[in-house]
């Protein structure tokens, strides 16, 4: 079973290390209603994450793309499109934002998009590609946009 509770030096640590996709399986964008984990994994291939996206069924603009580490653990979450988000402190943060992993909290805790990191939220593959790079993806998947993407 997979430690739950992480240090913060443990998570960042993790959220920066170099992902790497294990095959080089083509992956259909998911449609509405839909979801698709794609497998990852570290350099060395001791660590294994996966890249989650899942789009919503009514409402296409709401869909989520998350980066998990060791099965359970999210450690960056991307929410768009859906309702403002309250923090455990009682902040609101308006729709999109990210959620990053807190020590004692897990994923929580949200904040604003960065725009500089996030800059195309309207373009699927685009901001498929900003999350990527932004969990440090550096041989993304292949992922072949479907007919709603």
């Amino acid at each position: 079973m997979p430690e739950l509770n992480l240090t913060q030096s443990e998570a960042d640590a993790l959220i920066a290390m170099a992902k790497h996709r294990t095959s080089d399986q083509r992956w259909v964008f998911p449609g509405p209603g839909e979801g698709l984990s794609i497998p990852l994994a570290s350099d060395d291939r001791r660590e294994l994450f996966m890249l989650d996206l899942h789009i919503g069924r009514i409402d296409l603009t709401k869909s989520t793309y998350q980066n998990r580490a060791r099965a359970v653990l999210i450690l960056v979450r991307l929410d768009f499109g859906g309702r403002p988000h309250r923090n455990p402190d009682g902040e609101e943060v308006a729709s999109p934002h990210l959620h990053l992993y807190r020590e004692g909290y897990g994923d929580k805790w949200a904040i604003a998009v960065p725009p500089h990191q996030f800059p195309h939220l309207t373009d699927r593959r685009r901001s498929v590609h900003d999350f990527m790079r932004y969990c440090n993806i550096v041989t993304p998947p292949f992922i072949d946009m479907g007919l709603f993407s």
